[in-house]
């Protein structure tokens, strides 16, 4: 049996490819590429799951980055439980040994191996770079030679290349301790410049040289292995001018309810009518009472920037009780911002912070530091940090006109959207969709 590595580079479109993508070239020359229609959201989890189980989110259940639990009342983004995914994963019933490398749901995970970021979290409130692996030893050997995992360049105003080159690397090491079957290894650095600055100009060339160094990295040391190699994306960008603010909308329209304490504002989903987890481009409404349904519908219908309101999610292949019973889908130039507050004083203590788990919603503006201050803020909050003072690490910016890359729903050119790029022997094999993936996967390792 052909061992085979799936690289999982964030944002990369078959307009990509050219003078500043050579390793990604060699492997077109000796294959194929394919666009790809993503699976709807085009988000993460949902585009990776999609791909490792080959169903829609109405049967996998991971309706995108995050969602309401009904049953907790709590709004949870970025859980990491493989036992969420609703749908068998390709290798299920198979004997295959799989090396989950910064995939999605790495834990409770029945792969033989699998390594994801996992700060610390200090009883005294300070965070440390760490990662989870399993088996313990993986941990180890990767710790002992390519040192801490640099979180804080994997996500935040620091995002860059180092926290993508220390996956690439680190991914050879734990291919040779592990020996896996199949490989996954999750290379996100387009995506940062990408929701920063659009998805053209002159920064674009720079950061598709520096993703194609590390697809070298990697292609350098498992051809002479003998391992095969699949590229997929989960989704490209589109160029971005405005926010559409849907839980302000239900506030206005006294659909969604808040409670307020010392930390300022805060979003109540439990006392909510109807209030929305935003995802990018696509926005999921819970709506506690059908009797609300036609009055959340009307105040989000008329906000600037809806391209379409979905009486639940039958029409994107949505339809699972995790979805909303409303589903926004948003114009090409607009992303969904989180904020429910009318007043910016009243905003959380959180809101201008890297803050992935209390937010209702994913937030672009986390990759910036505030043009008014927030490097400032930060250099402060560090000092305080250092001497062992109580402190609020805020350098984040609100002004939504920061963020000029989106996505979430379908690029207007297929060319400017997800691809995959598989050996010469899988060429013919059906491959239009994220859903088709998992198919190539399981051909290739026959």
């Amino acid at each position: 049996m052909t061992s085979l590595a799936v690289l999982d580079c964030v944002g990369l479109t078959p307009r990509h490819l050219g003078p500043d993508t050579p390793h990604l070239n060699r492997l077109v020359a000796e294959g194929a590429v394919r666009p790809l229609t993503p699976a709807l959201p085009a988000v993460t989890t949902t585009a990776q799951t999609s791909m490792l189980t080959g169903v829609s989110p109405r049967q996998h259940g991971i309706v995108g980055n995050g969602w309401y639990f009904r049953d907790l009342n709590e709004i949870l983004l970025w859980r990491q439980s493989e036992g969420l995914v609703e749908a068998p994963l390709l290798w299920a019933g198979t004997r295959l040994k799989v090396l989950k490398h910064f995939w999605w749901y790495a834990m409770n995970t029945r792969v033989a191996a699998t390594v994801t970021p996992r700060p610390a979290y200090h009883h005294d409130g300070r965070k440390s770079p760490d990662i989870y692996a399993w088996p313990t030893d993986l941990k180890a050997v990767l710790d002992e030679r390519h040192g801490t995992f640099p979180l804080f360049n994997f996500w935040g105003p620091l995002a860059d290349i180092r926290s993508t080159r220390w996956i690439a690397e680190s991914f050879r090491t734990a291919w040779d301790h592990t020996q896996p079957d199949l490989g996954l290894c999750y290379l996100p650095h387009l995506d940062y410049d990408l929701q920063r600055f659009g998805p053209t100009g002159p920064h674009l060339a720079q950061n598709l040289r520096d993703l194609d160094a590390c697809v070298g990295l990697i292609l350098d040391h498992l051809r002479p292995r003998g391992v095969d190699v699949v590229v997929v994306s989960e989704y490209g960008l589109s160029p971005v001018t405005r926010a559409a603010f849907p839980n302000r909308a239900l506030r206005e329209a006294g659909l969604l309810a808040i409670q307020v304490n010392a930390t300022g504002e805060l979003l109540d989903p439990g006392a909510s009518r109807a209030f929305a987890v935003v995802d990018h481009q696509i926005a999921h409404i819970y709506v506690r009472d059908p009797a609300d349904l036609a009055a959340a519908e009307q105040a989000l219908a008329r906000l600037p920037g809806v391209a379409r309101v979905h009486r639940g999610g039958a029409a994107l292949g949505l339809d699972h009780p995790r979805c909303g019973e409303l589903v926004l889908e948003a114009e090409r130039d607009t992303w969904f911002a989180h904020d429910y507050w009318l007043d910016e004083a009243r905003a959380p203590d959180f809101a201008r912070s890297i803050e992935i788990h209390k937010k209702p919603g994913y937030d672009p503006r986390e990759l910036f530091f505030d043009p008014q201050g927030g490097k400032f803020r930060a250099a402060r909050a560090l000092l305080r940090k250092k001497l062992g003072l109580r402190y609020v690490l805020d350098p984040c910016p609100l002004d939504p006109a920061l963020v000029r890359g989106s996505h979430g729903v379908p690029t207007a050119d297929p060319l400017d959207g997800p691809l995959a790029i598989v050996p010469r022997r899988a060429a013919d094999l059906p491959l239009a969709h994220h859903q088709d993936v998992a198919g190539v996967i399981r051909s290739l390792l026959e």
